[in-house]
């Protein structure tokens, strides 16, 4: 502690040293011969200075006993033992350090724990499929084609959830932003969602404007606009019914909305079912949600700057809304490259 004390204050004590040697300098050019006189001011400024120094070692003590000793756990930090401003603000600067520690450590908990419980669920989600192909398997002599591709889309599906989820956290890495034709990326999706619907006798009706440009990342996007089909097929239990792909062009905004003619949310589910694994009523009724498509969608359109809302009622249906900031509307004529997407309103 006192070897500390020295190597902090050792060039205040060669400044004391050299001034006095100074002064005393000064004195013997000018004339002054008195050797007792010297002396007596060295042993002086000497008892001073370490007087000085003595009190100053006294005042940080506690300090010095803090830093020197090992620590046995963190909150040693929160304790406050400051006898003077410079050790009050570092004890304050410490401080601040160990929040932003505990914040860190409480963003990386909830981290791992999110991954940790979608992974639960998604194996426990993906024992269903395997199990129905293995059952498939051994009781069939000819394999109906049909259902097998129905759950390797099941397993499809949740591959590319635990994918998403996995990306998310490095999201800006994996974000490329570029202009979107988006009638024609709803139309991709909901053809490679043919199956989905065809298998549960629903029919989508794209009603959208055949300039509507917007501003985001393909990948992303496309996920969560898959994510509301998904959903919108999953929680629609009668047969016949429509699911609608519709958009509305305001002064600064492009609302696109997926409407579907289903079950409905609960309104006390409606603002938690974009929370991590919260499946609510819905989710009981059909026994494979995992509460995470939602959460995952609401995710993606925060980090991509975009609004999302969700507005259903019980026996009619839900609509799911994404707002995107208008850029540019481009008439056909105008575009660098012409991209054909059929009509203006259509059914698959």
């Amino acid at each position: 502690m006192f070897r500390l004390f020295l190597k902090e204050h050792l060039l205040f004590i060669i400044f004391q040293i050299s001034l006095v040697l100074f002064v005393m300098l000064l004195y013997w050019l000018d004339g002054f011969r008195n050797l007792d006189t010297a002396v007596y001011s060295i042993v002086i400024s000497i008892i001073l200075t370490l007087t000085f120094l003595g009190a100053l070692f006294v005042k940080k003590y506690t300090f010095y006993k803090k830093i020197l000793s090992i620590p046995t756990h963190i909150e040693v930090v929160l304790q406050r033992s400051a006898q003077s401003p410079e050790i009050r603000q570092v004890e304050n600067y410490l401080q601040h350090i160990y929040r932003l520690y505990q914040k860190e450590v409480q963003l990386l908990y909830a981290r791992q724990n999110r991954h940790l419980q979608f992974m639960n669920s998604w194996v426990h989600q993906m024992k269903t499929p395997i199990s129905v192909l293995e059952l498939m398997t051994q009781n069939s002599e000819q394999i109906d084609s049909k259902s097998v591709m129905e759950e390797m889309e099941r397993l499809k599906r949740g591959l590319e959830a635990v994918l998403m989820n996995a990306r998310l956290d490095t999201f800006e890495e994996d974000m490329q932003i570029e202009r979107i034709d988006l009638k024609q990326l709803v139309t991709e999706v909901v053809t490679e969602n043919k199956r989905l619907f065809i298998g549960n006798h629903l029919f989508p009706v794209i009603s959208m404007e055949d300039n509507c440009m917007i501003t985001s990342d393909r990948k992303w996007i496309r996920y969560v606009i898959a994510q509301f089909v998904t959903n919108a097929v999953k929680y629609t239990f009668e047969k016949n019914k429509k699911v609608f792909f519709e958009t509305s062009i305001e002064e600064k905004q492009i609302t696109f909305s997926v409407r579907d003619e289903g079950i409905g949310i609960p309104a006390s589910d409606i603002k938690r079912v974009t929370k991590a694994f919260f499946t609510g009523e819905n989710g009981r009724k059909t026994g494979e949600s995992t509460g995470m498509g939602l959460y995952l969608a609401k995710q993606i359109c925060n980090r991509l700057g975009h609004e999302i809302s969700i507005t259903s009622h019980i026996g009619q249906g839900t609509t799911v809304s994404i707002k995107f900031d208008k850029q540019e509307i481009m008439k056909r004529g105008e575009q660098d490259v012409h991209i054909n997407t059929g009509g203006s309103n259509e059914s698959i």
